[in-house]
């Protein structure tokens, strides 16, 4: 088989946290003759996979370079500080940094969040991983600050969080090399942003099947030239269009002009 004949597919990455599973399931109920292929990917390296074209789209978490991709902002994520179930935070139902500020903050280096300053103490050393990061709060290491979906991901017995009010968040995108717009991205596109199989802006639909004339509309069009001159329009009698004369007369008076009987 030639590159020619292989059939299309859609590459997607997405990153730690996102969930595209719905998504998914509907772009295989609009175009199941195109394979999705879904590959999740560390937040860093989404990026790099996009500009080397080894996926046609990604959902990532923001920023991204906008001098290379093109970006649709999908939502903004709560942020959480995840905590031993003990800790005592738990007895509120949110916190803020202040309420770190005695407390061991873990930083891992795929932290995704833009701290201007890290709350709390910081640890010795960086985690390398959120993964490992969730490992050390177990061991009443410290505490860890992330988006809620990663606290989701990562969840453990025993282990809670709550909502960090003063924490900035984490917006998920879906992002595409701004050079590499293909009718593919563009359905994508329609289905995170719900559009219907429908739209306008979705799919392009197969123009009406032409025939003798040019197109559905040219044989009506094209009907309607044909027609005898003098012959009344299909639906409309030839009295309607006769106004005036004696036919008319007699269809509005039917008694008139009746012939008198002879004595």
């Amino acid at each position: 088989m030639t590159a020619s004949e292989t059939p299309p597919s859609f590459r997607l990455v997405y990153v730690p946290g996102v969930m595209p599973d719905k998504w998914a399931r509907i772009w295989n109920e609009r175009l199941p003759d195109v394979p999705l292929t879904l590959t999740q990917v560390p937040a860093r390296n989404a990026g790099e996979l996009l500009r080397d074209g080894d996926a046609d789209a990604g959902l990532v978490r923001l920023p991204v370079d906008r001098s290379v991709f093109s970006a649709i902002p999908l939502y903004t994520e709560q942020t959480v500080v995840v905590v031993p179930r003990d800790h005592l935070v738990t007895a509120a139902d949110e916190v803020s940094c202040e309420d770190l500020a005695d407390d061991i903050v873990l930083h891992p280096l795929d932290d995704v969040l833009d701290w201007e300053r890290l709350p709390g103490r910081p640890a010795l050393e960086r985690p390398a991983t959120t993964a490992d990061a969730v490992e050390l709060v177990a061991a009443g290491i410290g505490v860890l600050v992330v988006p809620l979906s990663l606290a989701r991901l990562h969840h453990r017995k025993d282990l809670t969080h709550r909502p960090l009010t003063d924490a900035p968040g984490s917006s998920v995108a879906l992002a595409w090399p701004e050079d590499a717009t293909t009718e593919l991205v563009e359905d994508f596109i329609g289905i995170v942003r719900g559009r219907t199989v429908n739209s306008t802006r979705g799919r392009r639909q197969p123009a009406p099947q032409e025939n003798a004339t040019g197109s559905a509309r040219g044989d009506r069009d094209g009907a309607r030239r044909q027609q005898p001159a003098g012959r009344p329009a299909q639906g409309r009698s030839a009295s309607a269009g006769r106004r005036g004369g004696s036919g008319g007369a007699a269809a509005r008076n039917p008694k008139r002009g009746k012939p008198r009987r002879r004595s």
